[in-house]
């Protein structure tokens, strides 16, 4: 059962989130999620040309896109 009140409107007795106030921030995500598929269309551009190097910038995208999910 889900009880509501003005203190905090969003209470789940089976989880421990309480607030609102704890999700991402979509601003920031967006931004870098832009980031993120910019690195990834440099990384295939980069591909024909130099495989190693193209290989790095496609695993940076990936590390970028972990923080994108921790932001």
């Amino acid at each position: 059962m889900v009880t509501y009140n003005k203190k905090s409107s969003w209470m789940y007795p089976d989880t421990k989130i309480k607030k609102l106030e704890k999700l991402p921030d979509p601003k920031k995500h967006q931004q870098i999620s832009f980031l993120k598929s910019g690195v990834r269309i440099f990384g295939y551009f980069l591909l024909p040309f130099n495989l190693l190097i193209g290989a790095g910038v496609l695993i940076l995208s990936e590390i970028v896109g972990i923080y994108e999910e921790l932001v």
